[in-house]
């Protein structure tokens, strides 16, 4: 299934299940969200879905504007002043991630 909200289109269709692991890109993250939706009381369904929409949303609108951004910087565009290279910082947070099991 191709995801429309990793195409670009936030509105294309309603987010689902299956849409949110797509969305989120990694088999650990799709499988520690479907234990939650899984094991949640019939009153915590929405509120656990809601939290991973949003977790995915978030993932999908910077996986864009990451892209959006080297397109700018492969034409030789300026980017905004206010982009800052936090690569460093997004390889340390990973790795702390990882290392206490979330991701």
């Amino acid at each position: 299934m191709v995801n429309p909200h990793r195409e670009g289109n936030m509105d294309a269709a309603p987010w689902t299940i299956e849409v949110i692991c797509e969305a989120l890109g990694d088999p650990t993250l799709s499988k520690r969200f479907l234990g939650e939706i899984n094991k949640a009381p019939v009153d915590q369904l929405v509120p656990v879905f809601r939290k991973w929409e949003q977790i995915a949303s978030r993932l999908v609108a910077a996986e864009q504007r990451g892209r959006e951004l080297a397109a700018a910087d492969q034409r030789g565009e300026e980017l905004p002043a206010d982009l800052v290279d936090r690569t460093e910082w997004i390889t340390q947070e990973a790795a702390r991630i990882r290392a206490r099991g979330a991701a």
